[in-house]
């Protein structure tokens, strides 16, 4: 399942924040603020599709993601993968590293990501 824009950039609050009250969400957008039952609509639509769920204290409700973001971000590079790359791994990261602009020093520290793993792979 996946998150709209929106959706996505609340649950990067989540994430960061572990934990959070609706007030601690209010608090963290700029002015104009949105509407708590905006935030509240995001909230349930998000807790359909089993991305946070809530502990209740008195009549507030604490909010914590039941999906970690490395596995939503490693599924959704996985179908992007699977969608434009033809499943070819390979070619996603030719692509990336010829078209993204990496600095030097960058393809430095992702060429010693990759002596890493193949390493790992040949034990």
């Amino acid at each position: 399942m996946k998150l709209s824009k929106t959706e996505e950039q609340l649950m990067e609050l989540i994430w960061k924040k572990e934990k959070v009250f609706m007030k601690d969400i209010i608090d963290t957008y700029p002015e104009p603020k949105p509407a708590v039952t905006t935030i509240a609509t995001l909230l349930k639509r998000m807790q359909d599709k089993g991305f946070v769920g809530y502990t209740l204290f008195g009549n507030s409700r604490e909010y914590y993601p039941l999906v970690k973001k490395a596995d939503y971000f490693s599924k959704h590079v996985k179908g992007m993968i699977k969608n434009y790359f033809g499943d070819s791994a390979l070619q996603f990261a030719s692509f990336f590293t010829t078209t993204s602009n990496l600095t030097t020093i960058e393809l430095e520290s992702l060429k010693k990501i990759i002596d890493q793993e193949i390493k790992k792979k040949k034990k």
